[in-house]
């Protein structure tokens, strides 16, 4: 496949670099326009061959648009990311050392707790063990509000998530830092956070609330895929996506 770069090509990755992040329907949505109004031909199909192609040109520059899943929907979503460092200092750029400091302990809390959460409560508490300037309180609630308007935290409840962003850029940060505490999704095999775990000790798989509704949907009695003991967990529904953009 030929993989030199159309005008629609170039809308599309001048989008991505406005908007960061888009779920899978606002990618087809933004593939089908850009085809539409360079008058290219646009295969439903073939989303993922138009987005290798600028790839193949954003490799030089260290730059992917990666796909990935959010772990509260089930989504696919597509994301501009930079590859040139797999550590937090890509956002030195934005974001002042006792900020990416306070981000550091953030995504530390988040990782280690068994829920994939936070409290804002302990986020505040952790500024007492920071090396660097330490953040008064109405700093860092400024701070975390920041990181949520930038898509790197989600927060509901005053409850702080890993963004779906953020778990496909820093992916292969987290692994290399976090491997003795991070799990993968026995289903989907991705990083799993905010997950349901099988309490045979003897197991212990971790599987996306996402993956649970698909994977045990009509089955008369769940039980775990890798031990076969029962799953005691309440079996979510599967969340039907909406096909609206957001561009």
């Amino acid at each position: 496949m030929s993989r030199q770069l159309g005008d629609s090509h170039r809308r599309f990755l001048q989008t991505m670099m406005t908007v960061g992040i888009v779920d899978e329907p606002g990618a087809r949505a933004l593939y089908q326009h850009c085809c539409e109004t360079h008058n290219t031909q646009c295969a439903p199909d073939k989303l993922d061959d138009f987005i290798d192609a600028i790839n193949s040109k954003l490799q030089p520059m260290f730059m992917q648009i990666r796909k990935g899943m959010s772990e509260d929907s089930g989504q696919q979503y597509y994301a501009l990311v930079n590859m040139a460092e797999t550590d937090i200092t890509r956002m030195s750029s934005d974001y002042a050392d006792n900020e990416l400091e306070l981000f550091r302990k953030t995504m530390d809390l988040i990782v280690n707790a068994e829920n994939g959460k936070a409290s804002s409560t302990d986020i505040l508490n952790s500024t007492d063990s920071m090396t660097t300037k330490k953040l008064k309180k109405s700093e860092t609630e400024l701070l975390l509000k920041r990181l949520v308007h930038d898509k790197w935290l989600n927060e509901k409840q005053g409850e702080y998530t890993l963004s779906t962003r953020c778990i496909i850029e820093m992916e292969p940060h987290i692994r290399t830092m976090y491997q003795d505490q991070v799990k993968l999704c026995h289903i989907c095999h991705s990083i799993a956070f905010q997950c349901q775990i099988c309490e045979n000790p003897t197991c212990g798989i971790k599987i996306h609330n996402p993956c649970v509704a698909r994977y045990f949907k009509g089955r008369p009695e769940p039980r775990c895929p890798a031990c076969d003991d029962f799953w005691p967990h309440e079996i979510p529904e599967v969340r039907r996506h909406h096909s609206q953009s957001r561009r």
